[in-house]
């Protein structure tokens, strides 16, 4: 596809008029391309029938803030102040002792003792044991119970240590290391780097990641000043678009009531592109290395054993085109083999291909079959090198 401004737009007003998203903004950034290099447009409104959709506006990338926590981790490792084989028990003892299920669908109480215990980088795979089940089971009822499950109706609603306690009276799906549960391992990394650290989590990224890249705009929460540059948050019911927190409202206003170290983020495309394109050039950001080349080359390689893929692991299909690094998706089939990126629960995706080239989707609509289209359509936009067969 063409790459300009213009294309970007009509493919944004497109899915506008069709009534898909009621916004979004596009960023297109060729290999070694700075900001002001980089294509940057948006399309539609900040709500229904609101003002025009910001390119500054503040989005909530929810599962888009995985591989921003996994580089946090993995500067850790840097800095000597973890390990990747640590048990998380030095900062997490609410893990310890963990039970396992004997069977995926087994009853809570059908249970054998670890083999061994969780690590870090147990939790960088999705292999801890805790995550979302895909599946109906007892395992995935009770976490509906306890408000742990992570689906679009459960919300952040308690502090991080609560939650913790919740999840650690649950028995593991998996041994440690020997399954994959999406989602979970990263809401505990954050709880982790915060005790770590000693200091509240959105301080610790603001000193390892957000300042030294530039990203200003990338929080827990938004300060109220910052308000109106928050677009409102949709779902689809029935066809119909409904709002399920007002533009420049709801949960991510202001200091939250309670600790959100097991939350997700609110970011820009601005700063989102700075961390990709950091990512993208090997750890580097105007000519400092934030993050070891090596370690961004094992972020960026599949790293879940082929045993874990299993077929209540992911959603169907997921394992035969793409596995996972540590908080990142990584295509191993077709023709974009080599290609990370990932995509938020809020309707936000983006992508690098391997030669450097970095396209960032950022809406508010919370993924259905239309918004699956609509990623397609931007994964579509670019087709950069990639990695030889």
């Amino acid at each position: 596809m063409t790459w300009n401004a213009e294309t970007f737009t009509g493919f944004l007003q497109r899915h506008v008029e069709a009534g898909t998203i009621p916004g979004a903004v596009l960023v297109g950034s060729r290999p070694g391309a700075s900001w002001e290099d980089s294509t940057v447009v948006c399309a539609g409104s900040m709500s229904l029938d609101g003002p025009p959709l910001r390119p500054d506006a503040l989005v909530r990338i929810q599962s888009m803030t995985k591989p921003i926590t996994a580089a946090a981790t993995l500067i850790a490792v840097q800095e000597g102040e973890l390990s990747l084989e640590d048990p998380v028990l030095r900062w997490l003892p609410e893990l310890a002792g963990r039970s396992v299920l004997r069977a995926h669908d087994a009853g809570l109480d059908d249970v054998v003792p670890a083999v061994r215990d969780i690590t870090v980088r147990d939790l960088l795979v999705n292999g801890c044991g805790y995550g979302m089940e895909m599946t109906d089971t007892p395992l995935a009822r009770r976490m509906v119970e306890l408000r742990v499950s992570a689906s679009p109706d459960q919300t952040v609603d308690v502090g991080a240590d609560e939650w913790l306690g919740r999840l650690a009276a649950l028995p593991l799906a998996h041994q440690p290391g020997e399954g994959f549960r999406y989602h979970h391992g990263f809401a505990i990394l954050g709880i982790l780097l915060q005790r770590m650290s000693g200091v509240g989590l959105q301080d610790h990224l603001q000193r390892v990641l957000f300042t030294p890249l530039g990203m200003k705009d990338t929080s827990l929460w938004v300060p109220p000043e910052k308000a109106s540059r928050l677009p409102a948050a949709f779902r689809r019911v029935d066809g119909v678009l409904q709002e399920t927190e007002p533009l420049g409202g709801g949960f991510y206003v202001g200091e939250p009531p309670f600790d959100t170290a097991h939350g997700e983020l609110v970011s820009t495309a601005r700063d989102y592109l700075r961390f990709a394109r950091m990512l993208a050039d090997g750890g580097r950001h105007e000519g400092r290395q934030v993050l070891d080349a090596a370690l961004v080359t094992e972020m960026s390689r599949d790293q879940v054993a082929p045993q874990a893929k299993t077929p209540e692991s992911m959603i169907p299909g997921f394992w035969d085109t793409t596995g996972r690094g540590y908080g990142i998706s990584v295509a191993i089939t077709g023709d974009h083999r080599g290609r990370l990126g990932w995509t938020g629960g809020q309707g936000t995706t983006f992508f690098i291909d391997p030669d450097g080239t970095i396209v960032i989707f950022l809406s508010q609509v919370e993924p259905d079959e239309r918004m699956g289209a609509v990623f397609q359509g931007v994964h579509a936009l670019a087709v950069g090198p990639v990695l030889p067969q």
